[in-house]
């Protein structure tokens, strides 16, 4: 009897610290830090997205007969309320890149309505236009923040799920996929060309 015990003790003191190693737990806390991450960028994305309306009526005060700009900015934010993507799909490639190509016609659009900004010194010189021109300006900031919070948070749980022992964990009990970061657009590596 002591003999059993004694053998059963040995199995749990080799086991026990063999199990407390094996990731399982902190993989979880990684793929939840990769999902508040995506929420934070996808908070940032909606805070564009609520600001638009404004500056664009502070713009079409001024800028009447500029509609296919205008209109080409109500066109993408319509095309970015149709793209969602949720926490399940940051592991399809094909997801992420319908978002980034969404969010990317929002900013060339956003980029067209401040050059037009840029032909009427009234509008430029008007404190509401300003303002927004500032929010705007800082959201886009936040989104370049969120997106590389984004991207470390996804760096870490892919590490997490690839390196052993935390490998045979998720390889055998969670089996979850890598997630996708954001990646450059194509041409990004190009710098835009300013003409005045």
């Amino acid at each position: 009897m002591f003999k059993n015990f004694f053998l059963l003790f040995i199995a749990a003191a080799i086991t026990l610290p063999a199990l407390s190693g094996c990731g399982y737990n902190q993989i979880q806390k990684n793929e939840e830090a990769v999902f508040a991450a995506w929420a934070d960028v996808e908070a940032t994305y909606q805070r564009r997205a609520d600001l638009i309306p404004n500056l664009v009526e502070t713009v079409k005060a001024y800028a009447a007969h500029e509609k296919e700009t205008l209109q080409a900015i109500t066109e993408a934010r319509a095309k970015v309320g149709q793209v969602n993507i949720s926490a399940k799909d940051l592991s399809d490639p094909a997801a992420m890149e319908r978002f980034q190509a969404a969010q990317g016609e929002m900013s060339g659009a956003l980029s067209r309505l401040l050059v037009v900004a840029e032909r009427y010194p009234d509008l430029k010189a008007n404190q509401n236009f300003l303002d927004l021109q500032h929010q705007l300006e800082g959201t886009e900031n936040r989104i370049n923040v969120a997106r590389q919070r984004f991207n470390a948070s996804v760096q870490t749980f892919n590490s997490s799920i690839r390196t052993f022992p935390n490998s045979l964990t998720n390889n055998w009990i969670l089996k979850l996929e890598r997630k996708e970061p954001f990646k450059a657009e194509a041409g990004a590596e190009v710098a835009p060309k300013v003409k005045f």
